[in-house]
């Protein structure tokens, strides 16, 4: 086993996952310190990598793309000090870094454990239900259902609508986006007949994000939703192709038509009866 502790979090590797334990310091991010400890699995990795700086270095993950629904959902646009998947190292447990990085490379190298993108999701995602304010409303979901409440700073034309309800078989989507500079960010929901142009101040299965604190926090919301809807890479299901019938016994065949003239010749079939049944057995051969 390998483990290192630091203030902005506790990593462990027991060979056969990765336990991300987010730290106590205030330089923690709200996200990481909310959603709490979490089990990477073996396979859902791709690497890992550390770099040392002058004043601290970086553990970083890579997990395999579309294995976390919550790097689905916000399409890796996570940073600083929300991102999950790196580790600040102090410079005195450099050593402890790249001994956890050889055992977590070496079990990938035993385990055969492939760096392509999966068709599935690997981990989890978020637990429901949750709910979380920010911006021009409240997202919540309880596995089922998701709930958009508006609040008083929602532009007219949508909070005049009421809240939302959407069931989790109507989402085709979630997309989630940090405000970035002086453009908003949103968390939207794609859903069944809507339309994905409209901008989220007015759309009404969108909650748009003004760069607060708590805007990361609609991120867990987008992933415990995406965690719950067919992976965007999934296999179409096959389609029923209908069965033919095995062919028959060549010699089967040929022995009933043997029997189909001997029955002609003495009288038992009619002309008509002999040339039906003759077509038909020509027909299965």
């Amino acid at each position: 086993m390998a483990e290192i502790i630091q203030r902005d979090g506790t990593w462990i590797f027991d060979g056969d996952a990765l336990r991300l334990i987010p730290g106590r310091d205030k330089s923690v991010g709200v996200l990481r310190a909310t959603l709490g400890e979490l089990v990477v699995p073996l396979g859902a990795l791709a690497g890992v990598s550390f770099e040392q700086g002058k004043r601290s270095g970086r553990l970083r993950l890579r997990l395999r793309d579309g294995a976390d629904p919550l790097l689905l959902a916000t399409g890796g646009r996570l940073t600083e000090p929300h991102d999950l998947y790196q580790l600040v190292v102090e410079p005195d447990r450099y050593g402890v870094a790249e001994y956890l990085v050889d055992e977590v490379r070496n079990a990938l190298l035993l385990d055969e454990v492939p760096a392509d993108p999966v068709d599935r999701y690997l981990l989890p995602g978020p637990s429901v239900p949750l709910s979380f304010s920010a911006g021009d409303g409240t997202a919540g979901f309880d596995g089922e259902q998701v709930r958009l409440e508006w609040n008083w700073k929602t532009e007219e034309a949508k909070a005049a609508g009421g809240p939302r309800t959407i069931h989790v078989s109507d989402v085709r989507g979630v997309e989630w986006q940090p405000a970035a500079g002086l453009e908003n960010g949103h968390l939207r929901f794609v859903v069944r007949h809507g339309s994905a142009k409209t901008p989220p101040k007015y759309d009404p299965h969108a909650v748009e994000l003004w760069g607060f604190k708590k805007d990361p926090l609609m991120a867990l919301v987008a992933a415990a939703v995406q965690a719950r809807i067919p992976h965007p890479a999934a296999p179409a299901p096959e389609r029923a192709i209908p069965r033919q019938p095995e062919p028959e016994d060549h010699d089967v065949l040929l022995r009933r038509l043997r029997e189909l003239g001997d029955l002609h010749r003495t009288g038992v079939l009619t002309d008509e009866e002999f040339a039906a049944a003759k077509q038909a057995v020509l027909k299965r051969m």
